[in-house]
């Protein structure tokens, strides 16, 4: 009985709880006005809009880059804000640590980002 009241302490207070119940990536839908634009992320290819792609978590969004033929480009970066989820890690600091070292700290807030292309001069 000591033993898993041992185990059951250990795993609450070193568990990493945003990371968990989370994850390290978050899915946001991007939509451009007009549709048919170029999703890279980071430079790579994610697809057409309006698609759902697949972003980590972080301090610092990744960068996002919107590019439609006869419209100027556009880059931006989603918005992060913090994930109350990481609160759960009140018992003990390793999880602040995990949770931080990750990305699961935050999340992305909003969850739907809609861009207005403006047309090329």
């Amino acid at each position: 009985m000591k033993r898993i009241l041992l185990l059951s302490l250990s795993i609450v207070t070193l568990t990493s709880c945003a990371t968990l119940f989370t994850g390290t990536k978050q899915t946001v839908t991007i939509k451009t006005f007009p549709e048919g634009a170029k999703v890279e992320v980071d430079g790579l290819d994610r697809g057409i809009t309006p698609v759902a792609v697949r972003l980590k978590k972080g301090f610092s969004g990744q960068t996002v880059t919107l590019k439609k033929e006869g419209y100027e480009f556009k880059m931006f970066q989603p918005e992060t804000t913090f994930n109350p989820v990481s609160v759960l890690n009140f018992i003990g600091i390793i999880g602040w640590g995990v949770d931080a070292a990750t990305g699961a700290m935050m999340k992305y807030d909003p969850k739907v980002y809609e861009i207005t292309l403006d047309p090329q001069k």
